[in-house]
């Protein structure tokens, strides 16, 4: 078995309120400096076939129209899906 990490995001130019949330409350907090906050999710699993492990984001672990997903290998390696190009203006 391989512990795998799937790194889940909000693609470029999606909603991301509770990125919004975040990123208003770290300067009330006293932090600044800060911008483009993006809340996203981790998942992770034992597999014993990491190749099937994107068939398993695209179908049900990520929303493949609003999100992206980075798989995280365990020896520090990643694959990242490639970003969908957007069309249209």
């Amino acid at each position: 078995m391989t512990r795998v990490r799937v790194l889940i995001r909000p693609k470029a130019g999606i909603l991301d309120p509770q990125g919004q949330a975040v990123e208003r409350a770290l300067p009330a907090l006293g932090f600044s400096g800060v911008s483009r906050v993006h809340v996203g999710r981790l998942v992770e699993l034992d597999v014993e076939d990491e190749s099937q492990v994107a068939a398993m984001c695209e179908q049900l672990l990520a929303n493949p129209l609003i999100e992206d997903y980075e798989i995280v290998l365990p020896e520090g390696g990643s694959v990242e899906r490639e970003p969908t190009p957007v069309t249209g203006a």
